[in-house]
């Protein structure tokens, strides 16, 4: 490389930080200021440095095929930043490529935004009324969960979390709590805040006041005297699956529905945001399930191969991080073979997945089997679905029709298409949707009718993010959204 090719291309990089940084001033008044959160192909935006923006659009790149750049993106902010909208949720990638599309069409960016966004405009065109929120335990679910709940909070106006409850033996539990929602070994550092407040019996956390309630029985707390009325409580758990254990929320002053972080028994609505949450009314159930991080990886693929080639039968086999119930070391456990030391084996254990479809897509019931194998990483999981279809096939068709899933219609925030040789479960930690599709893995039979596709997913962050996003429609907080 010559000297002159050097500087040009360090002064184009050094143009586009710049830019980066500008688009990160604007994106934080966006969401701070109005409730507008610009996020690129799923991919949220705020707290993010100017690197990763870069390399986000890196990937829109790629996948979307368009050559999008930062400077396309902060002109349309800019015009975004301009026009009167209501509370919402906008893909800047996606409206970058229409513009790409379309903008000989338009004088300028702002011309455009007003014609393409002209259902957004008008703060009238919504009016959200801020949801409370108990976390009713604190593992690894729940604090995940703390986590993104706070950073999604923004303006105050969709879900707050006001109190979390677990089963501390000690006032000074409180900074132990306060200490593993600041670090994660998985996940890192919490980017805020984090102060334990032992006096007030409570969590303070970028100017949150999150509550710290120990009860041994759900039915025993009056959340109202805390203030908190007609809350949304989540019960990351799993002590309670049926209706009768979950009704016990019911029972205490200040809740008014209940979202389990595990699949539901018996009659238990299990739902599968983006592909199934259509399908109930909300104010017709007070106990729900966001069902399985399994079942929330595979269904949305599924959802989508059924739609265009039909599924005959199939086999998913899940390879698992372990989880908390296995041991450390080799000791008693009710279940055959988790006994064995988590971080030493691998360890072949039953699923619940193939009953979970059926829960989950009806048309799909009987069609499956499946079962797991427990590996010694601690987070990131794999499905392996072996299907047998209805319609021929090719590996380039598969993979286009993924694409496509991954870009457009309704499942867009639950499906991710990955075009790297080089990825491997490390990578994709903090992934936010349930699904990221391995289209280099795909693999396809000579006739067509048998296929093998491979879907990777956090089974802790990407999971919870479905859980989030369901709970934002129990809780009536949806803003209005551009994909």
């Amino acid at each position: 490389m010559s000297k002159q090719v050097y500087e040009r291309t360090l002064k184009t990089w050094i143009e586009d930080e710049k830019a980066a940084l500008e688009l990160i001033a604007i994106v934080g008044k966006l969401w701070f200021d109005k409730s507008i959160e610009l996020v690129i192909f799923r991919n949220q935006m705020v707290d993010r440095s100017a690197s990763e923006l870069l390399q986000l659009h890196h990937y829109a790149r790629e996948v979307v095929q368009h050559p999008l750049t930062v400077h396309d993106t902060l002109a349309l902010a800019k015009a975004i930043a301009r026009t009167p909208m209501a509370p919402s949720r906008l893909d800047i990638g996606r409206i970058g490529v229409d513009w790409l599309d379309e903008k000989d069409a338009y004088p300028n960016e702002l011309a455009f935004i007003k014609k393409k966004l002209s259902d957004y405009i008008g703060k009238d065109k919504i009016n959200l009324k801020p949801k409370d929120v108990i976390l009713y335990g604190f593992g690894r679910i729940g604090r995940i969960a703390a986590r993104e709940l706070i950073t999604q909070a923004g303006k105050g106006q969709q879900l707050r979390l006001r109190a979390i409850v677990t089963r501390d033996k000690s006032p000074e539990d409180v900074i132990k709590r306060a200490d593993l929602l600041r670090s994660d070994s998985v996940h890192g550092h919490f980017p805020g805040t984090v102060i334990p407040d032992v006096a007030e019996q409570c969590i303070w956390v970028n100017g949150h006041k999150i509550l710290m309630i120990s009860a041994p029985k759900p039915e025993d707390i009056n959340y109202t005297k805390y203030g908190i009325n007609n809350a949304l409580l989540i019960d990351n758990t799993g002590v309670w699956r049926d209706r009768a254990g979950l009704s016990r929320h019911l029972k205490s002053k200040g809740v008014s529905k209940v979202l389990l972080t595990a699949p539901g028994k018996g009659d238990i609505p299990n739902i599968v945001y983006g592909v199934n949450n259509q399908n109930f009314d909300v104010n017709s159930e007070t106990i729900w399930s966001a069902a399985s991080c399994t079942t929330n990886a595979i269904v949305p693929v599924l959802a989508v191969i059924n739609k265009t080639l039909g599924i005959e039968k199939g086999h998913i086999e899940t390879v698992h991080s372990y989880t908390n119930d296995q041991n450390l070391l080799d000791n008693y456990h009710s279940k055959y073979r988790r006994g064995r030391s988590a971080a030493l084996n691998l360890v072949i254990t039953e699923t619940g997945a193939e009953s979970a479809i059926a829960k989950v897509m009806p048309e799909l019931s009987g069609k499956f089997t499946g079962n797991a194998i427990r590996v010694p990483t601690p987070n990131v999981s794999l499905a392996v679905l072996n299907l047998q279809l209805n319609t021929p096939t090719t590996k380039d068709a598969v993979n286009e029709i993924m694409r496509q899933a991954a870009l457009n219609g309704n499942l867009v925030e639950q499906i991710q298409y990955s075009f790297s040789n080089e990825l491997v479960s490390s990578d994709l930690v903090g992934s936010p949707t349930p699904s990221i599709f391995d289209s280099p893995a795909t693999i396809v039979s000579k006739d067509g009718k048998s296929v093998v596709l491979y879907v990777w997913y956090d089974n802790e962050y990407g999971y919870t993010r479905q859980v989030i996003r369901l709970a934002k429609q129990l809780a009536g907080v949806i803003r209005l959204s551009y994909y």
